[in-house]
């Protein structure tokens, strides 16, 4: 184990051996089970405190959307325990009165929490969908400055930059209507590629005329389609 997760094990049970610690010195261990049912919620919106930054979705931007997760748990752990500790120091005899005001907190962070995660899970999707929908244009275009770069004649490096200007000037935004188009542009790509390659002149002016016809047949449908 790395000496920082160490570090952070030593740093989350400082709080449940001081409690625990000061719960059986300074109380025993006969309670009521009022104070019992308190002490259960104390621990439990802790260790929910603790397992906070595992229920956030694993993206680019987790860290920033997993704040409010962390505020809500950090907040509902620190209501919980002024709650549960004058609910522990008053002893109260019957525990329906402890258990129900502890039951509407955790009930009401329960909710919070979840509706924050939803939230969470709609923008995942949203920024997995929006990095989706760039990388087209992002990897063709990529692709075709490779292939400008092993182009000495003039007039083909003119044709290809044409159709670098084409793919450069589309439309970031996708739609799953033009994947297959998208996908029959890049394998011609590949195949501009090996063109260059094997200095196939003929070749390489044929595709570069049809990436320019198919790029502009792509920008046409998604232009229908918004």
């Amino acid at each position: 184990m790395k000496k920082i997760n160490v570090l952070w094990t030593v740093l989350n049970t400082i709080f449940l051996i001081l409690f625990n610690t000061l719960f059986y010195v300074l109380g025993g261990s006969s309670h009521k089970a009022s104070v019992w049912i308190s002490y259960g919620f104390i621990h439990f919106a802790y260790f929910m405190l603790l397992v906070t930054p595992l229920l956030v979705r694993k993206y680019k931007n987790a860290a920033i959307f997993g704040y409010p997760l962390l505020s809500i748990s950090s907040a509902y752990f620190l209501l919980q325990f002024v709650v549960g500790l004058i609910f522990v120091l008053l002893a109260l005899n019957g525990f329906k009165t402890a258990l129900s005001v502890q039951l509407c907190i955790a009930g009401l962070y329960g909710i919070l929490l979840t509706v924050y995660m939803l939230a969470n899970e709609y923008t995942a999707d949203a920024e997995e969908k929006r990095q989706s929908e760039i990388t087209f244009v992002k990897n063709a275009t990529l692709k075709i400055k490779s292939i400008l770069e092993n182009i000495t004649d003039r007039d083909l490096k003119n044709k290809i930059e044409k159709v670098y200007d084409v793919i450069n000037s589309s439309p970031v935004k996708s739609h799953n209507r033009v994947f297959e188009a998208e996908n029959r542009i890049l394998h011609s790509i590949g195949e501009l590629e090996k063109a260059v390659s094997l200095d196939d002149k003929e070749k390489i002016i044929t595709i570069a005329d049809l990436l320019i016809i198919s790029v502009n047949e792509r920008n046409a449908k998604l232009k229908s389609l918004n």
